[in-house]
């Protein structure tokens, strides 16, 4: 179904605000900026910015819809013969190789990752979304395998894995704190990515392999 106009206005309004948001973000700190500051910076009602952003934090982390499920996608979407890790670690080795924005690789991720860690109520944000991903895969790795509601399995690997995306992020994140260019933070993660797959056991790598019609 085409979009209405007046769902276009409301989805470039949304954005506007966002972009506007983060830029204030990026400029002053979280916490220097107020609801009211991104209002008047966007030419809108304060009302208007809670409509569509009930909280602070959602301004910050407003593309946090797609990555809930991210894992889960991959997972959801895997080869035939391929397991849940493999497809995990192979997506996310697409991500690095491709020095991808979507993984952090790219110019500026390192002023965004100051803001996070100047303010508690972000780095709280982000520990829930960190939740809400390994909640996300661990639905889907019990659908998959089709697990007992007692089975603990599909939670345990889905902490393996969701502790992989972490640990790439976190090495993003240094990498590019500390000054070096996605170019230069890929070929460091990429090893990194060598040395995490020969950490984990087979049996977190060989599960839940999808079978081959």
């Amino acid at each position: 179904m085409a979009e209405g106009l007046r769902e276009r206005k409301k989805r470039e309004t949304r954005q506007r605000i966002s972009d506007i948001a983060t830029g204030l973000f990026l400029e002053r700190g979280f916490t220097a900026v107020t609801m009211a500051d991104v209002a008047e910076a966007a030419d809108v009602s304060v009302n208007t910015v809670y409509n569509y952003f009930p909280a602070k934090e959602d301004l910050f982390f407003d593309r946090s819809a797609g990555v809930v499920d991210r894992l889960a996608r991959w997972v959801r979407g895997r080869d035939a013969g391929e397991s849940a890790a493999r497809a995990v670690l192979r997506e996310m080795r697409a991500e690095v190789e491709a020095v991808s924005p979507r993984v952090g690789l790219m110019e500026g991720y390192d002023r965004f990752m100051r803001v996070i860690r100047e303010a508690p109520p972000l780095r709280s944000r982000l520990w829930s979304l960190e939740q809400e991903i390994q909640d996300a895969l661990e639905v889907e790795l019990r659908e998959e395998t089709c697990a007992a509601p007692g089975d603990p399995l599909p939670d345990l690997v889905a902490g393996q894995l969701c502790w992989v995306n972490r640990t790439v992020f976190a090495a993003i994140s240094r990498e590019m704190l500390a000054g070096r260019k996605p170019v230069e933070a890929s070929r460091e993660v990429l090893l990194l990515l060598d040395d995490i797959e020969e950490l984990l056991s087979e049996k977190v790598l060989n599960y839940a392999v999808r079978g081959v019609s």
